[in-house]
C-alpha cells in the first residue's frame, strides 16, 4: 500500500503564508499557512489545509492534526466556530464581507493546529479524477496519515514535536484509526517517525449501539415521562432502533418517543430548533444564491440571530468571496460553490465501530481526552461513557467536578488506560463552540498533564 512507503525522496511543495485576510483589520497576529498536499495514487487527491502555529512556544508545543466531522464538513468550521483563533462577528448580512475578530479562547494559545479538509471533496480539497473522488473510511484515514507524513517532511523543524490527533462528531470513527496507523507505522519503522502522544475527541460517534442511550438521555433531561421510559425499557429491552418487526409494543412506544422529541434541537436541546448545518446553496436566478435570498426574506429576524445556524451562513459569504479565496491561495480547479458541510460526497462508511481501535491504543499506552457537551442528543454522554466502560479499565480519579473561574464547568473521571473523560456543562454537540472558555481551560490542563 502507498502509505507503507518511506517518503524520504518525495518532493513536496510548501504551503503559503497568509499575512492578511479579508474581513480582518490589519495583519494577522498569528502565523497562518495554507496549502495543498497530494496523496494517494498519482497524488490524484489534493488535500487543502490551514496550519496555525502555536502562539506560545511553537518549537516545542504539540501539533494537533484536527479532523472535522460530517463526514464532509470543512475544517474551516472547526477553525472559526470552535477552536481556532478567528471568529465571525455575529451580525446580520448586509451584502458586505462578514467581519472577523480574534477568538480569545483559541487552542492555538498552547498548540499548533493543522486543520485539514478531509475527506476529498470537503471544503477546498479536490480530486483530479472521478475515481479519486470516491472514498471510504479507511481510505480517508490512510490519506490523513500520508498527509501528515508529507507535511512533516515539508516542515522538518516540527518533526520532533509531540503530535496528537483530534476531532469531534464523526471524527470519533476516523481519529482512532488515524492514530492507530501512525502508531503502527512507527512500530514498522516507517519514516518519518511521528512522535504520537495521544488523541482527543469531542462528542465522538463510535458505534451504532450508542444511539440506544438517547432514551436514557431524554428521560434524564425531562423530555419523556417516567411511564414511557419504564415501558420502553420493558418492551424494547435496550434495543430501541433495531426493533424486531413482531415487537409491536416497542414500535408503538418508540413512535411516541419520536413524537415527543419532534421540534427538539438534537445538537443542543435547550436551543431553538433549527437545521444543524446550513443547506447547500444553489443559484435561484442570475445574480443571487439561495442563501442570499433566504437572508433577504428573514432580514429583520436575524439581529440578533434566532438560530445558531444563522451564524454558519457567514462562512458561506466569506469562503465564497473571490478575494478570500485569493488570500487563502485556493486553487482555481478546486473552486465550485464552497459548502460548510458537503453531505453529497461519494463517501462510503465502512467502519461502524471504532471501539476496538480505542482498545488497541489503550494497550499501547497512549493518552486520550474524551469530552462531551452534556446537552447534546446526537451523541450523548451516556453512550460515550458506555463504550469507555466497556474497555474495562480501573478508575484512578473518580467522578468529580472540574472548575473554571470558580464555577463548575463539568464532571470528569480518569481511567488506568490514561483516558480522561469530561462532560462540558451546558455544551452541545461541538462543545468548544458553546463553552469556549471552559474548553480552552480543559485543553490546556490536559495537554500539560494536569488534572482537569
Amino acid at each position: 500500500m502507498e502509505r507503507r512507503r518511506n517518503l524520504d525522496s518525495v518532493k513536496i511543495l510548501a504551503g503559503s503564508i497568509v499575512e492578511f485576510l479579508p474581513g480582518f483589520d490589519g495583519p494577522l497576529p498569528f502565523e497562518l499557512e495554507t496549502g495543498y498536499i497530494g496523496v494517494g495514487e498519482s497524488e490524484d487527491v489534493q488535500l487543502f489545509y490551514y496550519f496555525i502555529k502555536s502562539e506560545s512556544n511553537p518549537e516545542k508545543d504539540p501539533i494537533i492534526l484536527w479532523l472535522t466531522g460530517g463526514p464532509g464538513c470543512s475544517s474551516l468550521s472547526g477553525l472559526v466556530y470552535e477552536i481556532g483563533p478567528l471568529n465571525f462577528e455575529q451580525m446580520r448580512y448586509h451584502g458586505t464581507l462578514p467581519r472577523l475578530y480574534l477568538n480569545p479562547y483559541s487552542w492555538t494559545k498552547v498548540a499548533s493546529i493543522i486543520f485539514v479538509d478531509l475527506p476529498v471533496g470537503t471544503g477546498f480539497s479536490y480530486a483530479k479524477t472521478s475515481e479519486a473522488s470516491r472514498c471510504t473510511d479507511l481510505q480517508a484515514c490512510d490519506q490523513a496519515y500520508e498527509f501528515l507524513r508529507k507535511w512533516l517532511l515539508d516542515h522538518p523543524t516540527f518533526i520532533s514535536n509531540p503530535v496528537y490527533v483530534g476531532g469531534d462528531s464523526y471524527s470519533g470513527i476516523t481519529v482512532p484509526i488515524v492514530a492507530t496507523l501512525i502508531s503502527n507505522g512507527n512500530d514498522e519503522g516507517i519514516l518519518p517517525r511521528i512522535d504520537l502522544k495521544g488523541y482527543l475527541l469531542g462528542n465522538p460517534a463510535s458505534s451504532p449501539a450508542e444511539r440506544n442511550y438517547n432514551v436514557l438521555f431524554a428521560h434524564g433531561m425531562g423530555l419523556i415521562s417516567d411511564e414511557l421510559y419504564e415501558s420502553l425499557k420493558e418492551t424494547c429491552k435496550g434495543e430501541y432502533y433495531d426493533i424486531d418487526p413482531s415487537n409491536a409494543l416497542c414500535k408503538q412506544n418508540m413512535q411516541t418517543f419520536n413524537q415527543l422529541l419532534n421540534n427538539i434541537n438534537s445538537a443542543h436541546i435547550l436551543e431553538s430548533n433549527c437545521p444543524l448545518v446550513a443547506p447547500k446553496p444553489r443559484k435561484v436566478d442570475g445574480s443571487r444564491t439561495l442563501y442570499e435570498t433566504f437572508h433577504l426574506k428573514l432580514d429583520e429576524q436575524l439581529y440578533p440571530f434566532k438560530c445558531r445556524v444563522d451564524g454558519y451562513w457567514l462562512a458561506y459569504y466569506w469562503a465564497n468571496d473571490k478575494s478570500v479565496q485569493e488570500a487563502l491561495h485556493v486553487r482555481q480547479e478546486s473552486i465550485g460553490e464552497w459548502q460548510r458541510c458537503n453531505f453529497s460526497l461519494p463517501y462510503i462508511k465502512t467502519i461502524l465501530n471504532s471501539v476496538p481501535y480505542h482498545s488497541n491504543l489503550s494497550m499501547k499506552g497512549y493518552r486520550s481526552l474524551i469530552y462531551s457537551g452534556d446537552h447534546d442528543m446526537l451523541v450523548t454522554h451516556f453512550g460515550t461513557q458506555a463504550w469507555i466502560k466497556s474497555l474495562d479499565y480501573a478508575i484512578v480519579d473518580d467522578w468529580r467536578q472540574w472548575i473554571v473561574d470558580g464555577q463548575v464547568a463539568g464532571y470528569t473521571r480518569t481511567y488506568a488506560n490514561r483516558m480522561t473523560f469530561a462532560t462540558v456543562k451546558g455544551g452541545g454537540h461541538t462543545a468548544p463552540e458553546y463553552r469556549p472558555a471552559e474548553c480552552i481551560a480543559m485543553f490546556e490542563r490536559w495537554m500539560s498533564s494536569q488534572p482537569l
